[in-house]
């Protein structure tokens, strides 16, 4: 390779991790400041399905228009009724690839999420088709390790954990408040056995269910404890509301008669909150 190819190449490979590390359009979100307009949006509602963030978008929001679509990672800006600019975004699944999604949301101004999500009841009283607040989270993922240390709490903003609480009481929703179970894995680390691929659980988490149900914990999750470990550090106000779609009690499966009010339930919520929250 000649030197005159080299400094080409060089400089092009400089020119782009500028573009994705400044103002321009990041690199896995596909979008950056400038294509947020005069008014650019604070509050961004965050969903692990693609789909779903595509739903909330066409469906909720006024002017809406598809901001990116690169690698999955879907997120599309428009208007609640209100008048309030907001992002409608998607996170991938589990704590690793939120954790990608969330620092870049941060960088082009974002300073709310609301995590929109669905979870499994590990406790008899909360049923399918309700939702889950979460105002912390027992959180083992290690993404989030790398943010802060295995000891730093992860915790929900608690103004904005109120205004989703008083959302549900106002929208009527069967709703749950508590801690969370946030783990890196949807079969073994949430002691699935019998729906797996792999029926042999390590020791450590034969049992684990039971252990958390009797600590008060309420459900299982894959990403809260990242995003709130990363709200505390990061400076942004972090919230979650998951719809419960499984009742670990009776079984490991999705209770798919009540996956779409659960659903529906978690989104009215965050978009009452996301119309009113202010930092």
């Amino acid at each position: 390779m000649s030197i005159d190819v080299y400094w080409c190449l060089l400089t092009h490979l400089i020119s782009g991790y500028n573009a994705m590390t400044t103002n321009d359009r990041f690199y896995h979100i596909g979008f950056g400041r400038a294509d947020l307009g005069a008014t650019p949006p604070d509050i961004a509602l965050l969903s692990g399905d693609p789909n779903r963030a595509s739903m909330i978008a066409h469906t909720f929001l006024r002017e809406m228009k598809t901001l990116s679509e690169n690698r999955g990672l879907n997120s599309y800006m428009g208007v609640l009724p209100n008048g309030r600019p907001i992002l409608s975004a998607t996170s991938g699944m589990g704590a690793p690839s939120l954790s990608i999604v969330v620092n870049e949301l941060v960088q082009v101004g974002i300073k709310v999420i609301i995590r929109i999500g669905t979870t499994g009841s590990i406790q008899d009283y909360i049923k399918a088709g309700s939702v889950v607040i979460s105002h912390a989270a027992l959180c083992r993922q290690g993404a989030a390790n790398d943010i802060a240390p295995v000891e730093y709490p992860a915790v929900a903003d608690p103004l904005l954990t109120v205004d989703l609480i008083n959302a549900a009481r106002e929208l009527g929703v069967p709703y749950h408040m508590g801690i969370t179970a946030s783990v890196d894995t949807f079969y073994e680390g949430q002691e699935r056995s019998e729906s797996s691929a792999n029926p042999s659980l390590m020791r450590r988490l034969q049992g684990i269910t039971e252990e958390y149900r009797r600590m008060n914990i309420l459900n299982y999750e894959m990403e809260s404890g990242t995003l709130f470990k990363m709200g505390s550090v990061y400076g942004f106000a972090a919230g979650c509301v998951c719809g419960v779609i499984a009742q670990r009690t009776e079984a490991e499966t999705v209770v798919y008669e009540q996956k779409t009010t659960a659903i529906n339930h978690a989104i009215e919520i965050a978009l009452l909150s996301a119309s009113r929250y202010q930092l």
